[in-house]
């Protein structure tokens, strides 16, 4: 059995899912005998050796160091050694490639996809240009850029209606958890949104609005393709209250779709996880247009929430891989056994 670092918190909004997914993460590991030591990222990016009594885990407690070259832990004076790390992060700092560098300085193994895949993922233009080279579809875009957009707005979003109308979505190029994208209408709500989005990074991706049923397909190394799931939310889509906060929104694994499709879904996904370089774990998300152009594309996201009823475990489950063998084979996926 490994001793598992588990990070969790970090310095992106989805800190306090991280801590959530952390928990069940913790437990499931213990259950098949991996020892695990808790160490929770602040929204400072420090990090503390944490209680693994509380519930959620909580980033606090005494601080702790990661030495580099070394790749000693020290909580004070003392050493806490580990062999592998379970970065459950989420957002920037940590499955953008940044924590997962980290560990490549100091070569310790780690779950989850490498520095390259990691960033990749992240970018959500480079990944629909990498995935549409692969021979899978995805939605049309437009990327806005800080400066086009300071030095001309008009011009950028009569580019971007020219191309893609007026009914679209705005999302800040690398960011996750459905954090600052909104949906236009218009073109002042385009200008208003892009606006927003810009808050969060140099450039925004606008995506034309598809009418579709959300499919997604969870993904191991292999790669290796669970029975997809599907997303119903409550409101008019999937945004940030929708995914953590309304309990009206739900998933449901396996989707119903014929099994043509369900087979057909499964090795798109596939593509997409290799057309990005993966390794590990992913989870490949799609619209579905019945009667046009079928499953499209939309992100992938390579550390999705981790608690019991989210997506990701929900589909290993309805495939047969229960919530702690799931996390048992991540960590030896990622100890190469």
């Amino acid at each position: 059995m490994a001793r598992v670092l588990l990070l969790f918190g970090g310095r992106s909004a989805e800190h306090e899912v991280s801590c959530s997914s952390a928990v069940s993460v913790l437990e499931a590991l213990r259950s098949v005998g991996h020892r695990v030591v808790p160490v929770g990222i602040d929204r400072t990016g420090a990090w503390y050796l944490a209680d693994p009594t509380r519930r959620p885990l909580v980033a606090d407690g005494r601080p702790v160091r990661l030495g580099v070259p070394d790749g000693v832990l020290r909580v004070g004076a003392d050493e806490v050694g580990f062999d592998v790390a379970f970065p459950v992060l989420h957002g920037p700092f940590g499955e953008d490639g940044t924590i997962q560098g980290l560990f490549e300085m100091v070569e310790k193994p780690y779950v989850g996809c490498g520095v390259l895949a990691s960033a990749v993922a992240m970018d959500k233009d480079v990944t629909k240009r990498l995935v549409r080279l692969a021979g899978v579809a995805t939605s049309d875009w437009v990327v806005v850029r800080r400066d086009g957009f300071r030095d001309d707005p008009h011009g950028a979003v009569a580019r971007v209606i020219a191309t893609l109308g007026s009914d679209v979505f705005v999302k800040p190029t690398a960011l996750g958890s459905s954090v600052g994208i909104s949906r236009a209408g218009s073109e002042a709500e385009l200008k208003e949104s892009i606006d927003e989005a810009l808050r969060y990074g140099d450039s925004v991706v606008v995506e034309e609005t598809i009418r579709g049923r959300e499919i997604e397909v969870a993904m191991l190394e292999g790669p290796r393709s669970s029975l997809p799931g599907e997303v119903f939310p409550a409101g008019e889509w999937y945004d940030y209250d929708s995914k953590y906060h309304d309990e009206e929104s739900r998933f449901e694994a396996p989707a119903n779709l014929s099994d043509g499709r369900i087979a057909e879904v499964r090795e798109l996904a596939a593509r997409a996880f290799l057309a990005l370089g993966c390794r590990g774990l992913a989870r490949v998300d799609f619209f579905y247009e019945q009667g046009k152009r079928g499953f499209v594309f939309n992100e992938v996201n390579t550390m999705p929430g981790f608690t019991p009823i989210s997506g990701f475990p929900k589909m290993w489950a309805a495939t047969g891989v229960s919530y702690s063998e799931l996390c048992d084979e991540l960590v030896s996926l990622a100890l190469g056994d």
